[in-house]
């Protein structure tokens, strides 16, 4: 808690008469809501749930991420630095009609702050203001539409910075990158499959597990490009033609029309047979060139979580789509799955494409996938909020199922001037990709009980070559070892 007395407030500016009207109406909506009176309609939707935020500063990147604030959980939060005029705002992913704000505060409030609104997340219009901020909970009535939406803290309350526990935005989603309400959820299913299935019961992990000897919890999954077409089988299911140009790795038959039975089916450029997965991602040009990675991409599998021993392989026929291709610049750096950005020779940590490498180096990108899953749903409407990043290492009982981290590791031969060089979906923060579990399930489990919760660094095979007396997850035929 924060106990130190608050400075003198600055002068602030007097509101104009229709913002004061608005804070008004908020005041006495908000004192409904602390009554326990329900100010939202029943239709509304919570919008901002696990999007892509991101904050002017932070106060501690390690606990006061932006992400935090739209996590779910009443025990993490966003702060800034302990600086006036701070903002945290979030994508909703597409335009919505938004029709109020929860602001919950931790002690550290603003007494004075606006929420904006913006269709680009680089123009923003104030939709309501106040300077009668009281802290604690918050809700702010509107009746507008955007796609971002922003708190902007203008004056602190205390000494501190402005800290948010929870910002909820509710409304209706009018669109999305990643489902249009013209085409419904309708996922390429197989006769008599389901897209929702009953998962492993299991209580997220808070056990600490061995640390001695262990480095590391990985195996890889070398899978090398296989095709570039216009088909999505998750977000354009059925539609030939029906998305940007995609690169795919792994199996060779995937196209709008793949199913868990025809991926099964299907060869693959994977080293080990058994990962009949689908890997893809937008393809990338030079100029009107396509730029094609040759040979293997590193496709790590990994805990993502602290206790390794807890992960357990991905159900069949798991579909999920990692970043979006509407991220701004900031977001696509805050995002929870960035490691590295993109790199070349000693270029790195480049949230757009650098503009210059080194002639004979190769562009790479590092991004890794959430490994939370619902227990639930193979796919969602959105393709992503059924799974979750962990909080703090762990799982949390939404989605309380521990499954492997995927981090993609993708290199591009282009070089030299990088001024022509771009996505199918744009700017390099524009970078996503798309993942199918088509594994057979003998040879995922072996290597997941043998590396991964084995605390081990394995090659595709499941052998560490640092400790070859731990033996191998898999035959030379790609099979379980006995």
């Amino acid at each position: 808690m924060h106990s130190s007395a608050p400075p003198a407030a600055p002068p602030r500016r007097r509101p104009s008469r229709a913002l004061s009207v608005t804070t008004a109406v908020a005041v006495i909506l908000g004192g409904l809501s602390l009554l326990g009176l329900s100010t939202a309609s029943a239709a509304d939707t919570l919008l901002s749930q696990r999007k892509a935020a991101t904050a002017s500063t932070v106060e501690n990147p390690d606990y006061t991420r932006a992400s935090a604030a739209f996590d779910g959980s009443s025990t993490t939060r966003w702060s800034s630095k302990a600086l006036n005029d701070q903002w945290l705002a979030v994508d909703l992913g597409a335009t919505a009609s938004i029709s109020s704000v929860v602001l919950t505060w931790e002690a550290a409030y603003a007494s004075a702050y606006r929420i904006e609104t913006s269709d680009d997340g680089t123009t923003w219009t104030p939709v309501h203001s106040t300077t009668a901020g009281r802290g604690k909970t918050e809700t702010i009535p509107l009746a507008v539409s955007g796609r971002h939406v922003r708190m902007f803290g203008v004056t602190r309350a205390t000494p501190f910075g402005f800290s948010l526990f929870e910002m909820k935005v509710y409304g209706t989603l009018a669109d999305s990158p990643m489902h249009h309400p013209t085409q419904p959820f309708a996922p390429n299913l197989d006769p008599g499959e389901s897209i929702t299935v009953s998962g492993p019961t299991v209580a997220p992990s808070t056990a600490t597990p061995p640390t001695q000897g262990i480095t590391h919890r990985e195996f890889q999954a070398n899978c090398s490009a296989t095709h570039t077409r216009s088909d999505d089988p998750i977000v354009a299911p059925g539609r030939s033609g029906g998305s940007h140009s995609h690169t795919f790795l792994g199996n060779r038959t995937t196209d709008a029309f793949s199913t868990t039975g025809s991926l099964t089916a299907g060869a693959t450029s994977c080293t080990v047979p058994g990962d009949a997965s689908a890997y893809w991602f937008p393809t990338m040009y030079n100029g009107d060139k396509v730029v094609t990675p040759v040979g293997d991409q590193v496709i790590y599998y990994k805990s993502g979580v602290t206790d390794y021993r807890s992960v357990r392989p991905f159900p069949k026929g798991l579909r999920y789509v990692v970043g979006s291709p509407a991220s701004t610049q900031l977001q696509f750096q805050q995002a929870a799955g960035a490691v590295e950005g993109w790199e070349c020779g000693d270029k790195v940590y480049n949230w757009d494409f650098p503009t210059y490498c080194e002639p004979g180096t190769q562009l790479n990108v590092r991004f890794q996938a959430p490994s939370c899953w619902d227990g639930v749903n193979l796919d969602v409407a959105d393709h992503q909020s059924h799974m979750a990043y962990p909080q703090d290492g762990r799982c949390t009982a939404s989605h309380p199922v521990a499954v492997p981290m995927i981090e993609f590791k993708t290199a591009f031969p282009v070089s030299g001037d990088l001024s022509q060089v771009r996505l199918a979906s744009g700017r390099g923060y524009s970078w996503h990709y798309d993942f199918f579990n088509a594994w057979d399930a003998p040879v995922l489990d072996a290597l997941v009980r043998h590396c991964i919760n084995g605390g081990l660094q394995c090659n595709p095979f499941g052998y560490d070559q640092y400790k070859p007396s731990r033996g191998s997850a898999l035959d030379a035929n790609g099979r379980p070892a006995v």
